[in-house]
């Protein structure tokens, strides 16, 4: 509804910044009695003005017709449509320059619906490791029930290693999508989105295309914007930054027009598509997103640069923090923007001096997910990993020692003093 109703506005023939177009693009007040934000629509259904408007919108739900050049998308049923959720869809399109979104209940939502949709049963599935522990079940154990195979790769895996792993598993007429998650969930290490992009353009055939699907969770929709560099989809858990007060459950999945509209078609047959109250407070987030998502990120390089200073901290893992002469360094600088807020750290010694630093914590919350307005703290080994197998965990170096920050927007002295004293009472 909305994107057909309203254009991106220019003043002087310049195209405004996303933060300015976050206030109203996709909404009329007109629409609505002149309320200057969208009203929260809680219905179920629409009415139809005759039989034959409803005849016509449901031609264009089901794709059974092309849409007439003026002719607009009616509402029909809020697991179908709903403005709130359309309205939605078009603002989260404006920070990756995306043709259109589809938003969910919740991240993992977006990541299945779209790793159902994408690649065919009898297809291979090769993905970054590691993963966030649920993606990690999916990818390895759910898709295996729809005869989908997950081949995992390395961080630092380029063009050759990656047909070299096709090859030797010899796949390489069988690759349906390959999918990132960059920076990698704890391990906070980079993959290169645009090398993908060329294994999978050169995989794809004329009845087959190998989409890259980018779980951009951990950077948010500011500090990196993987349709630049050559992805077909981009993923976010919106219960993240862009959601940001932790009292939202989300999930999105951004690209090209026909392949989001694939996507919508399995979200209303499997019915995880977000509701007009989720769809509501994330448009009320979004307007904020920019000046959080910029003061977690001052508060952040000051804390990773207090960590890497201390004698109780092993080793620091941010993206700030890569020496530009490796290969991680050369993914950064072509693909981010900025480090962003996310801070995994080893404290000398294991589960016990983990769990000690931790339980003392006062400023920080003791919880896990990230990229809200409060600094949390987290053990993804017994926590969000717990699930991945130990021999894996392992390998990717997810050890008892790790500990994960997601830094908020309190003031970073108090922050930094809330760690010090933590690790001071560390035996």
């Amino acid at each position: 509804m909305a994107k057909k109703d309203c254009k991106k506005k220019t003043l002087k023939r310049k195209k405004l910044h996303p933060e300015s177009l976050m206030m109203g693009y996709g909404y009329n007040p007109q629409w609505s009695e002149g309320s200057i934000k969208s009203p929260i629509f809680q219905t179920s259904t629409f009415v139809f003005e005759t039989a034959q408007d409803g005849k016509a919108f449901f031609e264009l739900a089901h794709g059974f017709r092309e849409r007439g050049q003026r002719e607009k998308v009616g509402l029909i049923y809020s697991r179908l449509n709903n403005p709130d959720l359309e309205i939605l869809e078009d603002r989260l399109t404006l920070w990756d320059n995306a043709e259109a979104a589809a938003v969910f209940e919740s991240g993992m939502a977006a990541i299945s619906t779209t790793l159902l949709e994408l690649p065919e049963p009898g297809q291979v599935v090769l993905h970054s490791d590691p993963v966030y522990g649920g993606t990690d079940h999916f990818l390895k154990h759910t898709l295996a029930k729809f005869n989908i195979r997950a081949i995992g790769f390395d961080p630092d895996d380029g063009i050759d290693e990656l047909n070299a792993l096709i090859d030797k598993e010899g796949v390489r007429d069988k690759v349906g999508a390959i999918f990132i998650e960059t920076p990698a969930n704890p391990t906070i290490e980079l993959y290169d989105i645009e090398a993908c992009s060329i294994v999978a353009k050169d995989l794809s055939q004329a009845d087959r295309k190998v989409h890259v699907i980018v779980d951009n969770t951990f950077l948010g929709p500011l500090w990196q914007h993987p349709l630049k560099h050559g992805a077909d989809i981009v993923i976010y858990s919106a219960t993240k930054y862009i959601g940001g007060h932790s009292d939202v459950v989300a999930g999105a999945a951004l690209g090209d027009e026909a392949t989001i509209q694939r996507i919508k078609m399995l979200r209303s047959q499997l019915g995880s598509m977000g509701g007009p109250w989720i769809s509501w407070l994330l448009m009320r987030s979004l307007e904020t997103l920019k000046i959080r998502m910029e003061k977690q990120l001052s508060n952040a390089k000051k804390v990773a640069a207090y960590l890497e200073r201390h004698p109780k901290v092993e080793t620091v893992y941010y993206l700030a923090h890569h020496d530009p002469t490796t290969r991680q360094g050369e993914i950064y600088k072509k693909h981010c923007l900025e480090p962003g807020a996310m801070i995994s750290f080893d404290i000398k010694g294991g589960e016990q001096e983990a769990f000690s630093f931790m339980d003392n914590l006062e400023l920080f919350h003791l919880a896990v997910s990230l990229g809200s307005t409060e600094s949390l703290v987290q053990h993804p080994a017994t926590m969000t990993h717990s699930g991945v197998d130990p021999e894996e965990r392992k390998a990717y170096g997810i050890t008892e020692k790790m500990i994960r920050l997601s830094i908020g927007v309190e003031h970073p002295d108090d922050l930094i003093l809330d760690i010090e004293q933590a690790l001071e009472k560390v035996s």
